[in-house]
């Protein structure tokens, strides 16, 4: 079929969406990527001789309903244990718990044990604002407003016989969870958190697991199966110029920043929402229609880094999953403080292990969300070098520990995406989610339809911030047109599809 098709974006939703249409047998097919490479935010780096991921970590939910692990399966990319069917079965709920060490600010190793009440009573408060979209009502303006409120009445009641040492310990513990709850959404503060919309994110069954050789590896795979040639890179797009009036021929002009101009029939938006907010009144013309631009500011879209830091030898045990930093000054609840630079190495919740063992050697990543994430990224590698150890020293008590090299990862700075991944700001419902993925023009238009179709995690209404979801939409929308050709011939009018 000799219909033109732009795709912006060679990340997993555009390769995802090129790949579906050519199968199909569209011939004219192209992905313009703004930068050199593809992958978007999968990006495989190299860390010494380990393999280590500076975007894309994990399959969420790997089994038979995820997409991503499937594909992985199918090129085999995967160890052995991540295809078991009890590893495939394994409900979030009820995954084995990592096993922490908990280290204070004081410089001493903490009994795990004795913060498994604040773990679950801040787990039992995450639980309830899930439920909150299908209850149909917000309590509070905020995610982080409920938990606060919640935790400082509940733990009064419940805590009031213990000591004072105790429970302001456990309160220091949930400041930090708070911390790494802002990484798992991408969020400078769970205050930016919308409640109503915070459970329409749903989990797949299976335990999380990652690929050995690097998620790249995905990426490689996907494009092996694509005709060479497919995809101009150092290729950004300036503007989309679609239609609004009466059909004309090829009524899509593609602008480069290069001045080069391609007409198409339909162009599949990809690009992260991070690039799409700041550039949403320059990328469309005519512009996006309001309910579509509100979505846009509406929707949260923050940044999510990593530090990965290697040792010559571990300072944490055998067992250890992950390192939990826990300062003794903030029983008050916080993630977010006025002046983010000189304490910025306070958001760092703490690290994940990787493991094995055997394959990494002993390196740690850490983990620091919002605008502390982003101020990071301005501190030359050796600022940042100083700041771990330092952390490191003081919260184990051991003055000679030094990490022997660290890397770390820059996505508020990327021209092409400015954060992580997307969340459900306050205020937004999942009206918004069905907004980002309407195509233009919109219903009730009398020009050629579904010139310009939106893909990508943001526009995935319950996979949003996930590779698997951003694989889907490709999909979706690939699928999208491929139904619009087997309905409507190009010279014989609409038939039925049954």
């Amino acid at each position: 079929m000799n219909t033109n098709i732009v795709v912006i974006g060679c990340g997993i939703s555009g390769i995802a969406a090129a790949h579906k249409l050519v199968s199909c047998g569209f011939s004219n097919v192209r992905i313009l990527e703004a930068s050199a490479r593809s992958g978007g935010r999968i990006r495989t780096a190299r860390l010494g001789n380990n393999v280590v991921e500076m975007g894309a970590n994990w399959i969420h939910g790997p089994s038979e309903e995820n997409p991503v692990f499937c594909l992985a399966r199918k090129y085999g990319l995967l160890d052995p244990e991540a295809l078991t069917p009890e590893n495939q079965a394994m409900d979030i709920e009820e995954q084995p718990p990592w096993t922490p060490n908990v280290f204070c600010s004081s410089g001493r190793k903490l009994n795990a044990e004795d913060l498994y009440p604040a773990e679950e009573l801040f787990a039992e408060l995450l639980k309830e604002c899930s439920e909150f979209h299908s209850q149909g009502g917000e309590p509070c303006a905020s995610v982080g407003e409920f938990l606060r409120t919640e935790v400082q009445r509940r733990a009064a009641e419940r805590w009031k016989d213990i000591d004072a040492t105790t429970r302001s310990l456990r309160l220091c513990m949930i400041s930090n969870l708070l911390k790494g709850e802002c990484c798992v959404n991408g969020a400078h503060s769970m205050d930016e958190v919308g409640p109503g919309a915070y459970g329409l994110y749903k989990t797949l069954p299976g335990l999380d697991c990652t690929f050995p050789g690097g998620y790249e590896g995905l990426i490689k795979n996907m494009m092996s199966e694509l005709p060479s040639g497919l995809v101009s890179y150092n290729r950004p797009v300036r503007c989309v110029h679609w239609s609004n009036s009466e059909k004309r021929e090829n009524p899509i002009v593609v602008e480069c920043d290069d001045g080069e101009r391609i007409a198409a029939d339909h162009v599949i938006v990809t690009v992260p929402l991070g690039y799409l907010k700041k550039h949403r009144s320059t990328l469309f013309r005519p512009p996006l229609p309001l309910h579509k631009l509100h979505s846009i500011q509406r929707l949260g879209f923050g940044t999510n880094n990593k530090i990965f830091v290697e040792f010559d030898s571990p300072w944490w045990d055998a067992d250890c999953d992950s390192i939990c930093l826990v300062w003794e000054d903030e029983d008050v609840l916080v993630d977010q403080v006025p002046d983010v630079q000189r304490p910025w190495i306070k958001k760092l919740f703490g690290f994940t292990v990787l493991k094995p063992t055997e394959r990494y050697g002993h390196v740690l990543c850490g983990w620091i969300a919002g605008h502390e994430s982003e101020y990071m990224e301005t501190l030359s590698e050796q600022e940042v070098t100083q700041a771990i150890t330092q952390l490191i020293r003081r919260f184990t008590g051991n003055p000679v520990i030094t990490p022997r090299r660290i890397l770390r990862s820059q996505w508020f700075h990327d021209p092409w995406t400015h954060g992580s991944y997307s969340y459900l700001g306050k205020g937004c419902s999942a009206q918004d989610l069905e907004n980002m993925v309407e195509p233009l023009p919109t219903k009730g238009s009398q020009s050629q339809p579904l010139q310009v179709l939106f893909a990508g995690e943001a526009t995935h209404p319950s996979f949003f911030s996930t590779v698997h979801g951003a694989l889907l939409t490709g999909w979706r929308e690939a699928d999208r047109l491929i139904s619009h050709y087997s309905s409507v011939g190009p010279s014989q009018p609409a038939t039925s599809k049954l």
